[in-house]
């Protein structure tokens, strides 16, 4: 049996056959009918872009202001970078340092991750050095990339303070609501075995799958 010839299910660990799978086609797992592979024509130029795009929504959804407060004609504004600076001394150190890493600085560096590994073969060149590592990264970065899931919860909290203060959303949030659809937008668009075959087809020197 030739290993390289082996695929397993990441949720089951079925074994199968590895073939190629034609573009728009889907291969799934025999035992519990997991997507193990769906190709796409351009998929990684599209990967490539939307994480570019998802990395400056980041950008502007740390900088800028989120939200603006009103309470008895007091007003604050406050972006998420002032939150996070706001609160990063004292007692309250480990949830801002947290706050910042899973909310801005491991989401871009996930996009980071994926541009770096796909852009080089999404026009055509050679993986860029340690490809395949960056790409690990980027893998086992996702459960821990979560701006989409932060955004989630203020909505929520949004409901209980607008019963106190008079709320106002200032254009981070809504970088933050596109933010979270180009994010299911790249991860539904990636089929991660045609990434790692690509990876090692096209640092071999052979042609595109």
């Amino acid at each position: 049996m030739n290993l390289d010839q082996i695929i397993a299910c990441p949720v089951c660990d079925a074994l199968h056959h590895d073939q190629d799978v034609k573009k728009h086609s889907t291969a799934k797992c025999a035992r519990c009918g997991t997507v193990l592979a769906a190709p796409k024509s351009g998929a990684m130029t599209r990967i490539a872009m939307l994480s570019l795009t998802a990395l400056i929504l980041l950008i502007a959804a740390a900088c800028f202001p989120f939200l603006a407060l009103e309470a008895q004609g007091f007003s604050h504004r406050a972006s998420v970078l002032d939150t996070v600076m706001a609160f990063s001394s004292g007692p309250m150190a480990p949830l801002s340092l947290a706050t910042g890493f899973l909310i801005v600085l491991l989401p871009a560096a996930r996009y980071c991750a994926l541009i770096y590994t796909l852009a080089p073969m999404a026009i055509g060149w050679r993986p860029a050095p340690q490809a395949a590592r960056v790409y690990t990264w980027a893998e086992r970065l996702k459960p821990w990339a979560m701006a989409e899931i932060f955004i989630i919860g203020v909505a929520v909290a949004l409901v209980k303070v607008s019963g106190l203060a008079r709320v106002e959303l200032g254009p981070a949030f809504w970088a933050f609501a596109a933010l979270l659809v180009v994010t299911i937008l790249t991860d539904s668009a990636i089929c991660r075995l045609t990434v790692w075959k690509t990876l090692k087809i096209r640092s071999s020197g052979q042609s595109e799958i």
